[in-house]
């Protein structure tokens, strides 16, 4: 075979789809946020970011960073390993248990990243609980889809966010056999939110677990912050609360909330925990120090969903096809992938604005989108100008406006 000519055709066979992906060179400017430095056609031009999950902008809250900075000259770079094998810091501890504390649960366990975690968790559960059925809402990411293949265990989809239909397939199956309900609080390519108090009515009537990926609303959503559930009086009910320190709380890692038992069930059985080295502890500190500082300032969170909900009323009213979401998320619809990068090329180069194209596999073929995330530091000038500037890109493309 020859192999080199293999990898190549099948990357001309995305280009000639429109579904090759070019990364923005970028260099996010700490104090400066929205704004970032990018890098191209050998100058370099400001931009205004509007796409970044960093969603609260708090990878470059001086309360962070100083943390960091801090954990840096006290315990070096590295963790020294897996968290087995010297690798568990005080700061992981320390981090642990703040998690359990915001989510209310007994214990929490930190992964290198939110994928890694709902990978290991959910086939960690999947491989070792004997029968294990799992209910997977129809949306659910790649990292939980992943996690429940690898487990092996049955998996039943429902349609999403259809809490009937999850009723009748739970009522399908032996009233016996173990049960896990895996889901999703905030989608992020909708930016629909989950009906998780009627999720637990369901999954309770049938005596089954509750495993509720929260990544997109980590630090943005209930009075602390802690996620949906918090905010819709659900977190006693919910099994397994998963999440990331990579978006809202601005760093890198993931975690799951839960009992003990099943905690250090994961802990002990998991091999992406085992056999992963241990967050840095300067990461550690720093999401520490984030997530002490968003329980207290709920002021950023109204901001953040003033901003979010102003971004897409002005974008609807001037006719630019926004999905209706209900979060912070703003999906605006070109429904052609090639087009759709052309809009975000456009967008970029004619007028300095970075949003990033999201193309299948991320979303179905005939859903392309630019996903628009603002955060509680873009303003309304740039306001001004992101509408301004997308109006003119639908224009010059001749893209399909809302009726």
């Amino acid at each position: 075979m020859d192999y080199e000519k293999f990898f190549a055709e099948r990357i001309a066979d995305l280009r000639r789809e429109g579904r090759y992906r070019i990364f923005a060179d970028l260099e996010r400017q700490a104090g400066s946020f929205p704004m970032a430095k990018n890098y191209r056609d050998g100058a370099v031009h400001d931009v205004t970011v509007w796409c970044s999950n960093d969603y609260l902008c708090m990878g470059q809250h001086p309360v962070v960073i100083e943390a960091m900075c801090d954990a840096l000259r006290r315990c070096g770079a590295g963790a020294g390993g897996t968290r087995n094998i010297s690798g568990t810091n005080h700061y992981h501890v320390l981090l642990e248990e703040e998690l359990a504390g915001w989510n209310r649960k007994e214990a929490a366990l930190l992964f290198t990243s939110g994928y890694v975690a709902n990978q290991t968790a959910l086939s960690t559960l999947g491989a070792q609980i004997p029968g294990l059925q799992i209910f997977s809402d129809a949306l659910n990411h790649n990292s939980m889809i992943e996690g429940m293949r690898q487990g092996r265990s049955a998996r039943h989809v429902f349609k999403h966010n259809d809490v009937a239909d999850l009723d009748r397939l739970l009522g399908s199956v032996d009233a016996a056999l173990p049960k896990l309900v895996a889901f999703e609080s905030v989608y992020s390519m909708d930016g629909d939110i989950a009906p998780m108090s009627d999720i637990c009515d369901v999954a309770e009537k049938h005596g089954a677990m509750t495993y509720c990926d929260e990544v997109h609303a980590v630090g943005m959503y209930g009075l602390t912050g802690s996620g949906v559930a918090e905010r819709d009086g659900v977190l006693d009910r919910v099994t397994v609360i998963q999440g990331t320190l990579a978006k809202g709380i601005g760093v890198v890692g993931g975690y799951i909330a839960a009992s003990h038992s099943l905690v250090d069930f994961v802990r002990s059985f998991g091999p992406g925990f085992i056999f992963s080295s241990a967050l840095p502890p300067a990461v550690a500190a720093g999401a520490l120090a984030s997530i002490r500082y968003l329980k207290d300032h709920n002021e950023i969170r109204e901001r953040h969903q003033e901003r979010a909900a102003t971004l897409k009323r002005r974008l609807a009213a001037v006719g630019i096809p926004v999905l209706p979401s209900v979060s912070h998320i703003a999906p605006v619809m070109v429904g052609d992938a090639t087009l759709c990068k052309q809009a975000s090329d456009d967008l970029l180069r004619h007028y300095n604005i970075y949003v990033q194209p999201i193309n299948y596999p991320t979303v179905p073929k005939g859903t392309e989108r630019l996903r628009i995330t603002p955060t509680p530091l873009h303003d309304d000038a740039m306001m001004d100008h992101l509408v301004d500037s997308f109006v003119a890109v639908w224009r010059n493309l001749g893209l399909k406006k809302a009726a």
